[in-house]
């Protein structure tokens, strides 16, 4: 990144963060108008920073419209939020608060990113298989400019189904519906499968984004315990017969954020369940493809009540926005129906390029370098914890996520916050609770693929 006004590099990107920040609470109401800002020699004080990092800040502000600069009152807040934004309706307020952390994933000034969700970009998009991405396809025809079948790509759908049958999950095309990415999928299910007022099962902690949808469809959300092993089978059968739910979403393999896997016995009882009260399982699986050691409730219930959201974003690429919902086929046909009426149909150029790279035999070989990352990065991360006499929620090896948990005395939120301070990601534990009581809310999530750089360690060290 070239300097700034003469600042270097790090003090650019220092100069983005104090900037998003700010940027953030003027937005919000935090500051609101007419709130004067830190002297520039305070803000220095409270960012730890230069008075010239404050300066730029404080000139892009400026510049954005969100700050002027008064004489003899320094920098006053100017901007006002549109007042219809305040008034939209409760559930869409209480959605986008629970995507806050999605945003701050989106937000690049980080220099560290271990609460990041997603691989780094050298793992994915700047891997040999970028090579293959970005050369032009020649199979396409000019059939490909026309919207398709609303089920997707064919050849894609077939290739899936057969890697489905690879894995023991009897499964055909007829029982595969692409989408942009296992998002869009869930979202997809949710307005397709349920209505307002439904009541779900949902693992706690669990998946975030899966907590705002699930919110903005108003739709109730009851937290079932989550354990090394999985759900916690006896919270999952109470919750059962006292809350009479119409699905249990939940991620078996990889656990966001805990980490860990289900056990085959937990695995049989939860199906044993689920099958008494005549509920359907949403299994998130966006570890799908990787030679995870464990057990999926899909391949044991063969596409009866669960159905399974996959992706290759979590693989492959996140700008790759492409997944697919596997289910019986009265579901698959309901929600392809849904599919057409919202979107017409997915994107068809990207499902023909996935097409090829798992035809011609290059997704599978970056399936076997990503899944040597993962196991190195893991061993590498464990073997650091342990150094430091500190524990995971889950020891098991899956996926990308290690769930850190914080001794006693020790918040979550306040360590993120100290985080951001040095640069540093955290992605705070108590995001993912549905219950903001739930002891486990006091941890970290932890992205193994991003947590190589020491000063990662050497802030925990300063902070535990």
């Amino acid at each position: 990144m070239p300097s700034t006004n003469g600042l270097s590099t790090s003090a650019v990107t220092l100069v983005e963060t104090i900037t998003a920040r700010l940027k953030e609470q003027i937005v919000s109401g935090a500051l609101p108008y007419g709130c004067r800002l830190l002297s520039v020699r305070k803000a220095a004080d409270e960012f730890n920073v230069s008075k010239n990092t404050v300066v730029e800040a404080y000139d892009r502000l400026v510049a954005g419209g969100f700050i002027a600069a008064r004489k003899g009152s320094g920098f006053t807040v100017v901007f006002e939020p549109d007042t219809a934004n305040n008034q939209r309706p409760k559930h869409v307020a209480e959605a986008v608060d629970i995507a806050s952390l999605l945003s701050a994933q989106l937000d690049q000034s980080f220099q560290i990113r271990v609460g990041d969700g997603r691989p780094p970009p050298a793992w994915t998009e700047q891997s040999e298989i970028k090579r293959h991405l970005t050369i032009h396809d020649r199979s396409l025809t000019t059939d490909s400019d026309a919207y398709g079948s609303a089920l997707g790509f064919p050849l894609l759908r077939q290739k899936i189904a057969h890697r489905l049958k690879n894995q023991h999950i009897r499964a055909g095309e007829e029982n595969v519906l692409l989408s942009f990415g296992a998002n869009h999928a869930l979202d997809l299910i949710i307005r397709g499968l349920l209505s307002a007022g439904d009541t779900v099962l949902v693992d706690d902690p669990g998946y975030y984004p899966l907590f705002a949808k699930l919110a903005l469809a108003q739709i109730r959300m009851v937290g079932v315990r989550r354990t090394p092993e999985g759900p916690d089978v006896n919270d999952f059968n109470e919750k059962l017969k006292s809350e009479r739910p119409k699905m249990f979403f939940t991620q078996s393999l990889g656990h966001n954020p805990m980490g860990g896997s289900i056990t085959l016995p937990v695995a049989h009882a939860v199906l044993a369940a689920a099958s008494a009260h005549d509920i359907l399982i949403v299994e998130d699986d966006p570890f799908c493809d990787l030679p995870l050691p464990a057990h999926r409730l899909v391949t044991l219930d063969q596409v009866n009540r669960v159905i399974s959201v996959g992706t290759f974003s979590k693989t492959l690429s996140a700008s790759l926005r492409s997944g697919f919902i596997v289910a019986r086929e009265d579901i698959i046909v309901a929600l392809t129906e849904l599919k057409m009426l919202t979107t017409v149909n997915s994107s068809g150029h990207i499902e023909r390029l996935l097409h090829r790279l798992i035809a011609d035999g290059h997704y599978d070989r970056h399936l076997k370098r990503l899944w040597q990352r993962i196991e190195t990065a893991s061993h590498a991360f464990q073997h650091r914890i342990d150094q430091a006499g500190w524990q995971c929620f889950a020891d098991s090896l899956g996926g990308y996520y290690k769930y850190l948990l914080l001794p006693a005395g020790v918040s979550d939120i306040e360590l993120a916050r100290a985080g951001a301070k040095e640069s540093i990601f955290i992605a705070p534990g108590s995001v993912f609770c549905i219950d903001k009581q739930n002891p486990l809310g006091r941890g970290i999530r932890i992205n193994v693929s991003r947590a190589q750089d020491m000063r990662f360690y050497d802030f925990l060290l300063r902070m535990l």
